[in-house]
């Protein structure tokens, strides 16, 4: 049984995942137009009336904002959030659609288990996900300001990582965003740096050197670019002495392109 991956969208403008088995689609994330999400679906080959659930990382509104239109058009349609960030959502959605998860606890939607763990950032009650498929995971973090322990062990087995890779620090520093917003990205509740995504991938294949593909995610606008967020993150690496290729695959997630699908 395969496990799939297809990035809709990623970055500070909106951001949509889809995770796929041969039964069940899941997408992660609405924060784009109804429109992309079903152009999405179409390249993908993925009927609307296929998805089983969508699933809320924060109520931020790169990652809410067409809540209302799929569950509109699609009547069968869970969203599943956990309660604080429900209480934060603001959105005429049908409370029958309206699912809950606990934060750290697994829970099972069609033949994918999914669980939701805790990371860092400016929101009621942030999480990642990791689903699996039998031996198969795919686990997604964005919008964390720091990769601590607990995040680490939670992603050390994924065979597809999406780890945020937001911004270049020198960039940041000089660039246009006013001193509270760079203050804010640069905190422990901001977002993580390619530095920062480069250290946490050596920390992975130290603690295991099970081969894994990492796609880096979650790329600013104005304060990166994928080529630098891929150079940045092999530099460190090869500091390290690890090679891709050789002991981890990596590629850039385009931030307003629909993807290639991934497939374990």
């Amino acid at each position: 049984m395969t496990l799939n991956f297809c990035s809709f969208s990623s970055g500070s403008s909106g951001n949509c995942y889809l995770i796929k088995s041969q039964n069940t689609a899941l997408l992660v994330d609405a924060g784009i137009s109804g429109k992309k999400i079903l152009e999405g679906l179409e390249k993908t080959k993925t009927n609307l009336e296929f998805l089983s659930a969508l699933l809320i990382t924060h109520e931020h509104s790169d990652h809410t904002k067409s809540i209302k239109t799929l569950t509109k058009k699609h009547n069968n349609l869970n969203v599943y959030a956990n309660k604080k960030t429900w209480e934060m959502i603001n959105k005429d959605i049908c409370k029958d659609q309206m699912k809950t998860f606990d934060t750290g606890k697994i829970f099972t939607i069609g033949d994918i288990r999914v669980k939701p763990f805790k990371v860092s950032h400016d929101a009621a009650d942030p999480v990642g996900f990791s689903f699996y498929s039998r031996d198969k995971q795919i686990s997604v973090v964005t919008d964390t300001g720091y990769m601590n322990d607990e995040i680490l062990c939670e992603v050390e087995n994924a065979d597809i990582l999406i780890l945020e890779a937001n911004h270049d620090i020198e960039m940041l520093k000089i660039g246009k965003y006013p001193w509270f917003l760079k203050q804010r990205v640069l905190g422990d509740e901001g977002h993580l740096s390619n530095e920062a995504a480069g250290q946490a991938i050596v920390k992975l294949l130290t603690k295991n050197k099970k081969e894994r593909r990492i796609l880096l995610g979650h790329l600013s606008r104005e304060n990166n670019f994928p080529e630098m967020a891929y150079q940045t993150v092999k530099n460190i690496l090869e500091e390290a002495n690890y090679y891709i290729g050789k002991h981890v695959y990596l590629n850039t997630i385009i931030r307003d392109e629909i993807s290639r699908t991934y497939e374990i």
